[in-house]
């Protein structure tokens, strides 16, 4: 498995101000994304929102039931970025039917609100500039 890049690798300036390089870098996020699927510790997904047993293989790391397991996703999650400043540095569209797209900091590439991972960690999402700041600065 590939690691995942080291953060100094992941800033960039776009439209004055510093967006991580994910946003702006389709191989850099693909890769991210890719190892972040692969990797035991995390498990980011699932590809298909209706697959059960991806929800169910979840439940069971969590020791809870599918439908519990369903409440905890991106969209909620702590390191889940989508302030305004976060927004600024998505290319295209943000929303479809299922949720939208957000950054994840704890993981560093572009990720939909509806996914999940082991990793995940209440208290999210960041809606703000200034805790998107916080976390952008944890990572130097």
């Amino acid at each position: 498995m590939k690691p995942i890049l080291s953060f100094d690798k992941f800033l960039t300036e776009a439209e004055g101000s510093t967006c991580p390089l994910a946003t702006q870098d389709l191989k850099v996020n693909t890769e991210n994304r890719n190892a972040a699927i692969k990797a035991e510790h995390i498990e980011y997904g699932p590809l298909n929102l209706s697959d059960e047993g991806y929800w169910e293989h979840l439940a069971d790391h969590w020791n809870t039931t599918a439908k519990v397991a369903k409440n905890s996703t991106c969209s909620n999650c702590a390191a889940f970025d989508i302030s305004p400043k976060m927004e600024a540095c998505m290319p295209g569209k943000l929303e479809d039917s299922e949720g939208r797209l957000g950054y994840c900091w704890m993981h560093h590439f572009k990720c939909h609100s509806a996914r999940t991972c082991y990793t995940w960690a209440a208290g999210g999402p960041i809606k703000t500039n200034k805790t998107s700041d916080s976390w952008s600065n944890k990572q130097k």
